[in-house]
């Protein structure tokens, strides 16, 4: 007697509906396998491979339970796990090996084959469970089509999976994989159900027995463990991506995105305390040693500062730069902690072979975090940070009203003096030099000056490092060079046939096209070369020596004459007269004091004695009383420049100085001159 079963349809759609869901939440889990690595890629592949195998056992089951027989039937617990078993390894040998990012055509084959074979495997055990008074055989054609149907299936889904796998959660392709194998598990099943042959050796009565409650109870437990870990694995995946936003990945500490976050979230009446650190010299070490090394070392400060962190909160906020916060902490025990930080950075760092040192500076805030400017403490210790470096660095500095006017003021300035020259706001003074012996005027030097429409005149001495800085320098000393050559051919033209001398920063040197600078202001000013006279520094040595040797030879035959400034208090002072072309040196205002003692002025006179040597004019700057000049002369220093002769004057200030002086007449000041 041949038994021929009935299937509930409604149940039957359900059964493929779970199979397709199953299929993408596994294939989607999986996804992540080929970007991830160590645990976490042996979490999504485990992961994967539950949720896919009890995703294909549970469609087995369901549609099992849309057929009816019409006979009691019972499931072989063993078998029944066994196929669960199945059907999981299955799916982790295929995940496993199709998980690289690049997959031959290969690994595709197998990968499909064991997937198909874990379909198979998982279908045939569990028919194999079923324990009813019937017999059961198979028809061999619909048997080795529904094998045909899994395996065919199997490699046209992990083809498409492999292809689309870097495709959104929802883009259509891998809606397309996961359908594609809920069909062939479906397909499989129903054409491995239709192969089977039901049937009794003697009469038997058919009854609807309904549903068997231990094949509900296991689908219903499979479902919620596919939930389960379908949950599980968001959170999972929530963290990772939480972790990639919030954490360093070198240092494995808080980045400045978690940093901004705790500034927002901790608003309130607690005290916070900010520490800055800054690493010294770390861009020598990196191109010294390499970014390797470089790397190495900013993850062994990081290990250091993690000893730091019960009393604070740790945060990596740039390549060097990192954040030490706390809270309730008075302003001495974090000036305390803040050394100890410092005395742990200057430990000496094992790192490749390297024995390196390195030192920090630190800038200290204190206060609570106002919710409505969250970052006030921040900006606080960043420029605490940066007043310390520039005090000499491996220091702290604790914020003040002080410090932060000071910065910005000097953020203010930074601004201007991008356009202080279109606005017309620098002019130059002039300082003159007198020759003693000739008791007659020698030339001037133009210093320049600043009028800012806030501040009033500032001095050079703030906004020279800023204009150099900001690179604002080049175009400024081209001002100056045109505007005091301008000033020397007029004043030429009334007569009065003397130098004008404009300092020069290391900056104009680096383009490389100096001459064509010098030579375009004589071409268009009109004025002897000799009127003009450049001033550099000792610091030129510090800098590309052959380039701005090349570049001032270039500029003596052009006849403009070089001189030394602020000799005998920077570098290399001796070393720098043999290697740079010179016409004369300036004895920086240091040597005009304390001439009362016979060590300065042997030392003057050795430096007049090599000069006139190397046939080089001394110029002796910051004299301000008649004993100094007396003393220089006799010495055998001749030029002299200083207030006792006259602080610096504007142009008009100048001529009338020189109107005083008689060295010009009152007729030839108020002529015009053709330029």
């Amino acid at each position: 007697m041949y038994i021929e079963g009935t299937y509930n349809y409604y149940v039957v759609i359900l059964s493929v509906i779970i199979a397709i869901l199953a299929a993408f939440a596994g294939l989607n889990i999986t996804s992540r396998i080929s970007y991830t690595k160590g645990k976490q890629r042996f979490f999504w592949l485990v992961a994967g491979a539950i949720v896919m195998g009890n995703g294909i056992w549970a469609f087995h089951f369901i549609g099992m339970l849309s057929f009816n027989l019409g006979v009691k039937v019972e499931y072989d617990i063993p078998l029944t796990l066994i196929s669960v078993l199945a059907s999981i390894t299955a799916s982790f040998i295929a995940f496993y090996i199709t998980m690289p990012q690049q997959v031959h055509m290969l690994k595709i084959i197998l990968g499909g084959f064991f997937m198909a074979s874990g379909i198979v495997a998982m279908h045939y055990i569990g028919m194999s469970a079923m324990k009813m008074p019937v017999e059961m055989t198979y028809d061999n054609g619909y048997l080795i089509l529904s094998i045909a149907i899994a395996f065919i299936a199997s490699y046209a889904a992990s083809f498409l999976f492999i292809r689309y796998r870097d495709k959104s959660v929802i883009s259509l392709e891998k809606w397309l994989s996961a359908t594609t194998m809920g069909i062939a598990i479906a397909g499989m099943h129903y054409t491995g159900m239709k192969a089977a042959i039901f049937y009794s050796p003697t009469p038997i009565e058919l009854t609807d027995f309904g549903i068997d409650m231990f094949l509900l109870y296991g689908v219903t437990l499979t479902i919620i463990i596919i939930l389960f870990i379908s949950w599980g694995a968001m959170l999972f995946d929530r963290n990772q991506y939480e972790k990639m936003a919030y954490e360093d990945p070198l240092t494995g500490l808080s980045n400045r995105h978690d940093m901004n976050r705790f500034f927002s979230n901790h608003s309130g009446e607690t005290a916070v305390g900010v520490l800055f650190l800054d690493l010294d010299r770390f861009k020598i070490i990196n191109d010294t040693l390499g970014h390797d090394v470089g790397d190495l070392l900013i993850k062994t400060i990081a290990a250091r500062l993690l000893t730091f962190e019960r009393q604070g909160k740790v945060f990596r906020i740039g390549g060097d730069e990192f954040l030490l916060v706390t809270e309730n902490l008075n302003r001495k025990e974090l000036e305390k902690l803040a050394n100890e930080i410092l005395s742990a950075m200057q430990k000496p760092y094992l790192l490749e072979e390297h024995e390196i040192y390195t030192t920090g500076s630190i800038g200290l805030s204190l206060g609570t975090i106002d919710a409505n400017n969250p970052s006030t403490l921040l900006r606080q210790a960043d420029t605490a940070m940066y007043y310390a470096k520039k005090l000499g660095k491996n220091r702290l500095k604790f914020y003040s009203e002080e410090i932060g006017l000071k910065e910005t003021r000097r953020m203010q300035l930074t601004r201007d003096i991008q356009t202080a020259l279109k606005n017309e706001e620098f002019f130059l003074t002039y300082q003159p030099k007198w020759h003693t012996k000739t008791d007659t005027l020698y030339g001037f030097e133009a210093l320049l000056r600043w009028q800012h429409p806030k501040f009033g005149l500032i001095s050079p001495a703030e906004f020279i490092p800023i204009a150099e800085e900001t690179s604002a320098i080049n175009p400024i000393t081209v001002w100056i060079l045109d505007e005091a050559s301008r000033q020397a051919k007029s004043w030429h033209n009334k007569g009065v046939h003397q130098p004008i001398s404009v300092n020069l920063s290391t900056k104009i040197f680096q383009p490389g096209n100096l001459v064509n600078i010098v030579q375009h202001t004589l071409e268009t000013t009109h004025v002897q070369p000799e009127l003009l006279e450049l001033e550099i520094t000792e610091s030129i040595v510090l800098h590309d020596v052959d380039n701005v040797r090349k570049q001032l030879k270039e500029i003596q035959k052009l006849g403009v004459r070089v001189s030394l400034d602020d000799f005998g208090v920077g570098y290399s002072s001796i070393g720098v007269l043999d290697q740079i072309p010179l016409n004369a040196i300036k004895l920086d205002r240091l040597f005009a004091n304390d001439l009362d003692r016979k060590q300065k002025r042997a030392i003057i006179q050795a430096i007049l004695t090599m000069a006139s040597a190397l046939s080089l004019d001394v110029i002796a700057e910051g004299v301000e009383e008649k004993e100094q000049i007396d003393t220089l002369t006799a010495l055998g220093c001749e030029i002299m420049q200083g207030y006792y002769y006259s602080k610096p004057l504007t142009a008009n200030e100048m001529k009338e100085w020189m109107i005083n002086q008689s060295i010009l007449s009152l007729e030839s000041s108020t002529e015009k001159s053709p330029l």
